[in-house]
């Protein structure tokens, strides 16, 4: 099927998110700040393992953190729209992530359900994972990436409803703090029917189950 592609880049600008002015540091900057980070840990920069150390510190951050330069809203920016009358469920699940802990920059990983109603057309299945990796590549909180990934698909598409879940362990409950390795959050955000609807989210729960052994 020849599918027609509709541009939303009216919405798109309608609500696109004021970003906060961050002036960066240099890199020069930011690896003498992680040479510094070495020595408050107890070791020598200047020794030959950690010599190159800040270099590649640097560089992983860009990956890491490569969020802070995407908009999930131009990821979502196309639909299509010939989609034989389609509109029932559309769920990704098992959608895998990483991301930092803001309070102590530490990782914390595991996997994403997302599902909407579509109202006007379907977006690519990709995009969905790519929203994903947008905002878990920056410092975050589970319970607030759970809720920017809802917002923005729901913003952008303007669907029937959406519904998120994130289920992560965290390495700040692992290997500092209480020292729970296993213990795993889930958080859960709903739009419209979603939250409407207490049917509609035990559907979502059965469809997350369906096939699992």
């Amino acid at each position: 099927m020849d599918a027609v592609v509709k541009s939303l880049s009216a919405r798109v600008t309608e609500v696109a998110a004021d970003k906060p002015k961050i002036e960066k540091p240099t890199r020069e900057e930011a690896e003498a700040a992680v040479r510094t980070l070495i020595r408050w840990a107890g070791d020598d920069p200047e020794r030959e393992g950690l010599r190159d150390t800040p270099r590649r510190v640097a560089k992983a951050y860009g990956q890491l953190f490569a969020g802070y330069g995407e908009d999930a809203r131009e990821i979502l920016n196309k639909v299509f729209e010939e989609v034989e009358g389609y509109g029932d469920m559309v769920l990704v699940r098992d959608i895998p992530f990483h991301a930092h802990c803001e309070h102590h920059m530490v990782p914390f990983m595991g996997k994403a359900h997302v599902a909407y109603y579509p109202s006007a057309g379907v977006v690519g299945l990709s995009k969905l994972a790519r929203v994903v990796d947008v905002f878990a590549r920056r410092l975050q909180t589970q319970e607030t990436m759970t809720a920017q990934i809802a917002e923005v698909i729901d913003e952008v598409l303007r669907p029937r409803g959406v519904a998120v879940m994130v289920d992560a362990e965290h390495m700040c409950m692992t290997m500092r703090g209480v020292q729970k390795p296993g213990a795993s959050t889930l958080t859960t955000q709903f739009t419209g029917v979603f939250r409407q609807d207490p049917a509609e989210q035990a559907r979502f729960f059965t469809l997350l189950r369906a096939g699992r052994s």
